[in-house]
C-alpha cells in the first residue's frame, strides 16, 4: 500500500511539471516581419507684393504736392510686383488719411482718386509736376473719394507670380471745392494687400 501511494504521488508531480513546461512554451515562438518606408519633401509657397523704390521713377507715390487749387490734378506712377512664388486670388487697396479735415472727409468735394494701369509702360513727362502717357490704359480703381477700405483692384497682372502692374495714381481736387478747402494739408497712405490663390490639390 505504501509503495503504490508513492508512485501515484510521483506521477502527479511529473504531470504537473509537464503542464507548466507546456504553458511556458506557448510564449516563445518565431515570427516573420517586413518593413518599408518612404520620404516625402514638402515646402510652402510665398505671398509677397512690393512697390518700386520710393522716390524713383517706379514709385512716385512718396512725392507730395503743394499749392493745390480746385480743378488741379496730381499724377504719380507706381509699380506693384508679385515677388512671391504663388499666384494671387486678389489685391485690394486701403487708403488712410494722416489727419481729419475736409480734404479727405468730404467724399464729394474733397480729394478724388483714380488708378489706371498701362498695358506696356507709362511714359513719364516732366520732372515735377509729372504727367504720363500710355497708348492702352485700363481702370484699376475708378474715380472715387480718395479714402477707402479694401478697394477691389480690377484687371491686375500681378495676380500672377512674377508679374508687375505699371500704374498711375491720379489725385484731383474737384472744381466744386469751396473756400473751406483753403490752406489745408493732409497725407495719404496707400496699403496694398494680397490674398493667396484658392487652395488646390498638389
Amino acid at each position: 500500500m505504501a509503495m503504490i501511494s508513492r508512485t501515484r504521488t510521483l506521477a502527479l508531480g511529473l504531470a504537473g511539471l509537464g503542464a507548466a513546461g507546456g504553458m511556458a512554451g506557448l510564449g516563445t515562438f518565431a515570427t516573420f516581419t517586413g518593413t518599408t518606408s518612404a520620404s516625402q519633401s514638402l515646402a510652402t509657397g510665398t505671398v509677397i507684393i512690393g512697390l518700386g523704390t520710393a522716390g524713383s521713377a517706379d514709385n512716385r507715390l512718396t512725392i507730395g504736392a503743394t499749392g493745390l487749387v480746385p480743378g488741379d490734378t496730381v499724377q504719380r506712377r507706381v509699380k506693384l510686383t508679385n515677388t512671391g512664388s504663388e499666384s494671387l486670388a486678389s489685391i485690394v487697396l486701403t487708403t488712410t488719411a494722416g489727419s481729419t479735415n475736409v480734404l479727405t472727409s468730404d467724399a464729394t468735394n474733397g480729394l478724388q482718386m483714380k488708378i489706371e494701369r498701362c498695358a506696356l509702360t507709362w511714359v513719364e513727362v516732366g520732372t515735377g509736376p509729372y504727367t504720363y502717357t500710355c497708348a492702352t490704359r485700363t481702370d484699376v480703381v475708378s474715380s472715387r473719394a480718395v479714402i477707402g477700405s479694401n478697394l477691389s483692384m480690377a484687371s491686375m497682372a500681378a495676380l500672377a507670380a512674377g508679374a508687375t502692374d505699371d500704374m498711375v495714381v491720379t489725385i484731383s481736387l474737384p472744381s466744386a471745392a469751396g473756400n473751406t478747402f483753403q490752406n489745408l494739408s493732409n497725407s495719404i497712405t496707400y496699403t496694398f494687400d494680397a490674398t493667396q490663390r484658392a487652395a488646390t490639390d498638389k
